[in-house]
């Protein structure tokens, strides 16, 4: 995973076959397909991390996190929070 197009370039945006999804630079475990739901961004969404240190985050400005690679530092977009599909979950 890592930075994606808005204009049809993200192949995982609609796959939802069982799996782990991996950072694209260093292969660690950051998501579980379990955690995944359809969102209208062009971007896969989940709603938690699969490890507790899968990712590193800082704030961005209210209401998003920038989000990286817990390893390795490889940028995978953000965390928004009361944004996912219950209430007070957040997207990532």
């Amino acid at each position: 995973m890592s930075f994606c197009v808005f204009r049809g370039g993200e192949i995982y945006q609609d796959h939802f076959e069982p799996g782990i999804y991996a950072c694209s630079k260093c292969g660690y475990e950051l998501f579980s397909s379990r955690s995944k739901y359809a969102h209208s961004s062009p971007w896969p969404a989940f709603t938690e991390t699969l490890h507790e240190d899968s990712i590193s985050k800082y704030l961005e400005r209210p209401g998003a996190f920038k989000v990286s690679c817990g390893k390795c530092g490889n940028g995978l977009g953000h965390e928004f929070i009361n944004d996912g599909p219950k209430r007070g979950q957040s997207r990532f």
